[in-house]
């Protein structure tokens, strides 16, 4: 569910969380595998974390 809310746009955590409706605690360990396995990227903005996906083959995986 969370890969395929990526491919559209990137989003924080707290959007993501708004949205799929994930504590905050289980989708951080979540996209932290997924930053691990490099499916995600990251980019700051102050203090906000922005997740994207990373590889087109993940797009295509979802």
């Amino acid at each position: 569910m969370l890969m395929c809310r990526l491919p559209q746009r990137e989003l924080s955590v707290g959007a993501l969380q708004a949205e799929l409706g994930i504590r905050q605690p289980t989708l951080s360990q979540q996209l932290g595998m997924l930053w691990d396995n490099r499916l995600v990227a990251t980019r700051r903005e102050g203090k906000n974390i922005f997740y994207l996906v990373a590889s087109p083959r993940a797009i295509m995986a979802v």
